[in-house]
């Protein structure tokens, strides 16, 4: 990058050893590491909110739903045996699939943001990294903002 070869190297060790001293030296290095390390995180974090930004209207992929199960004769049976039983099930009214997280907003574990569960951003996080929030003001406690597609809010009563 600068063709600098072992001989200039030296020279400039010994150049900076004369100017700050044996004592200066060490620390004066750790703290060019420390400065480089938090300009590497900068411009890291720069970089994947501009691409965010940048991703922001794309479309979302089209997802074929799912046909539900068929339902066969032995499994009303053993709904009904069930029924019988006391269990809880669907026949009670209960819903067959299971139940979904009763939370309305959803965020990003390593995001700024948060969103209403509807939001088209919330298919892209991932599960293990989604947290569930019950209310627009603990999410903001937890420094949360609000996502600007689905503006989450809630109804003062």
């Amino acid at each position: 990058m600068f063709d600098i070869g072992l001989q200039e190297m030296v020279v400039i060790g010994v150049l900076a050893l004369l100017v700050f001293g044996p004592g200066k030296l060490p620390e004066l290095g750790r703290t060019i590491g420390k400065a480089l390390r938090e300009f590497r995180r900068a411009s890291d974090e720069f970089r994947t909110t501009v691409e965010t930004n940048l991703h922001i209207n794309d479309p979302d992929p089209v997802l074929e739903p799912s046909p539900p199960p068929p339902v066969t004769e032995s499994a009303v049976a053993l709904d009904v045996t069930a029924t019988a039983q006391g269990e809880t099930g669907a026949a009670e009214g209960a819903p067959a699939v299971a139940a979904e997280i009763a939370e309305p907003f959803c965020a990003q574990r390593t995001s700024r943001l948060f969103h209403r569960r509807d939001c088209v951003w919330v298919s892209r996080i991932p599960e293990i990294e989604r947290v569930y929030l019950k209310r627009v003001a603990d999410a903001r406690d937890q420094g949360f903002v609000t996502c600007p597609v689905c503006e989450p809010w809630e109804p003062t009563s």
